[in-house]
C-alpha cells in the first residue's frame, strides 16, 4: 500500500442497508461535517466547486458520493489522494474530477485483509489527472476487490498505472479512455495482477498510455495476493473491442494463466505488438501461457516494429494462439505478415483493414 495524507477520515461499524439518506454538501466545511456522520445507505451529493484532497473512508456499506450537478463535478486537487475508500461495499463514486495527486487519485481497498472480499462497487464517469508525476504514482488503485464495475471514465496523465487491480476478480472496465502526457512516467493504462481473475475490458480507448497499455499480469508481492497463497498473476482475462494508439507495445502478458485478446484495433505500435513475459518465478507459477489473440486489425510501420513479438525467458509462447488477425505495415505492405510463436490460422497480410482512416486520437478508431 501507498502512504496516503489523511486530512479527512470517517470509519464506521458497518450496518444493515436502511432507508438511504440524501445529504448535499456546498463547500468544504459542509463536506467535512458531513463525512464523521455517514452510515450506510447514504447519498452524498457535492455541489460545483473545487475541494482539497485527503478524504478516507472505511466500513460504509451500500455509500454513494456523487456530483449534485453532473455538468459540472466537483473538483478534488491536490493531496497524497482525493479519496481513500477502505472495506467498503457496494460504493458508488459518480461524476466526480480528481487531479494534481502526488500519491494515487483514488484507493479502493480491502484494508489488507484476506477475509471475506469486497464487492459491488462501481466507478462511472469519473474524470482522473495529472497522478504523480512520477513514480509508481496510480489514478485507480484496486485491491483486493470483487465485481467492480468502471464505465464512462476519462483517465489523463499519471505516473503509474490509469488503474491497478491486485487481487481483483470477474470485473469489468467499458468504455473507458486512457490518454498519456509528456511528463508523466505511465507504465501502463490498465494492469490486472496479485491473483487477479474474470476481469473484462471492452470499448476503451488507450492513446501512449505508458509502455504497456494494457499489462495482463504484472509482478506482486506475496501479501498482496487475492487470494492469499495464489499461484498466478492472472487468469481469465478478456480484453475485447477496444482502440490501442501509439506506445512501446499494445499489450503485455506477463505470467497470466489464460487470457482472450481479441476484436481490438492497434494503431502504430513504436517497437513491438505484444509482449510475452514472466516477472514472477517463485516456485509453483505457471510459465505465461494461453493466451489467445484473434480477429483484431493491426496497423504497424516497419520502421518503427522490426519485432512482433517481444518474447521474454520462462514463458510458454507456443501455447499462444493467433487466429484471423489482419496485419497491416504501412510503410512496407509486402512485409505485413509477422513472425509469430506459433503458426497463425485465418490470418490476413498486406491490406489496410480500415476502409478510411480515422483521425488519429478519435474514438473511431475502428475500421
Amino acid at each position: 500500500m501507498k502512504p496516503t495524507l489523511r486530512l479527512a477520515a470517517v470509519s464506521c461499524a458497518l450496518v444493515m442497508p436502511s432507508a438511504a439518506d440524501t445529504v448535499t454538501v456546498r463547500n468544504t466545511e459542509e463536506l467535512q461535517s458531513a463525512l464523521p456522520a455517514l452510515r450506510s445507505g447514504t447519498v452524498l451529493k457535492i455541489a460545483p466547486g473545487d475541494y482539497p484532497g485527503g478524504h478516507w473512508i472505511s466500513n460504509v456499506s451500500n455509500l454513494t458520493v456523487e456530483a449534485l450537478d453532473p455538468a459540472q463535478p466537483p473538483h478534488f486537487k491536490g493531496g497524497g489522494h482525493a479519496w481513500h475508500f477502505s472495506r467498503c461495499p457496494q460504493l458508488t463514486l459518480r461524476h466526480l474530477r480528481i487531479s494534481g495527486q502526488t500519491g494515487n487519485g483514488l484507493n479502493l481497498d480491502d484494508g489488507g485483509k484476506a477475509g471475506p472480499p469486497v464487492t459491488g462497487v462501481t466507478l462511472e464517469g469519473l474524470q482522473v489527472e495529472d497522478i504523480g508525476p512520477k513514480g509508481n504514482h496510480d489514478a485507480i488503485k484496486i485491491s483486493g476487490l470483487d465485481n467492480v464495475t468502471v464505465k464512462d471514465c476519462r483517465i489523463s496523465g499519471w505516473g503509474g498505472e490509469g488503474i491497478d487491480f491486485v487481487g481483483c476478480h470477474e470485473s469489468r472496465v467499458t468504455d473507458c479512455e486512457f490518454r498519456g502526457k509528456p511528463g508523466f512516467s505511465a507504465s501502463a493504462g490498465i494492469q490486472m495482477k496479485g491473483g487477479s481473475s474474470g476481469i473484462v475490458v471492452e470499448k476503451c480507448q488507450f492513446i501512449d498510455a505508458g509502455g504497456r497499455p494494457l499489462n495482463l499480469g504484472g509482478s506482486t508481492g506475496a501479501p498482496f495476493y487475492r487470494p492469499l497463497g495464489a499461484k498466478y498473476e492472472a487468469r481469465d482475462l478478456t480484453v475485447r473491442d477496444c482502440v490501442i494508439e501509439g506506445s512501446g507495445a499494445a499489450a503485455a502478458f506477463v505470467g497470466v494463466d489464460g487470457a482472450e485478446f481479441s476484436n481490438n484495433t492497434i494503431l502504430y505500435p513504436r517497437k513491438w505488438v505484444f509482449r510475452i513475459l514472466q516477472e514472477t518465478t517463485s516456485e509453483g507459477f505457471p510459465p505465461c501461457r494461453n493466451g489467445v489473440i484473434k480477429n483484431n486489425r493491426i496497423i504497424l510501420r516497419r520502421s518503427e516494429v522490426r519485432t512482433d513479438i517481444n518474447i521474454g525467458s520462462g514463458t510458454a509462447p507456443e501455447s499462444f494462439r493467433f487466429e484471423g488477425n489482419q496485419w497491416f505495415a504501412e510503410d512496407q505492405a509486402a512485409r505485413s505478415k509477422p513472425v509469430l510463436p506459433s503458426p497463425e490460422t485465418g490470418g490476413r497480410y498486406g491490406t489496410n483493414p480500415r476502409a478510411a482512416a480515422a483521425p488519429a486520437g478519435s474514438r473511431t478508431g475502428h475500421p
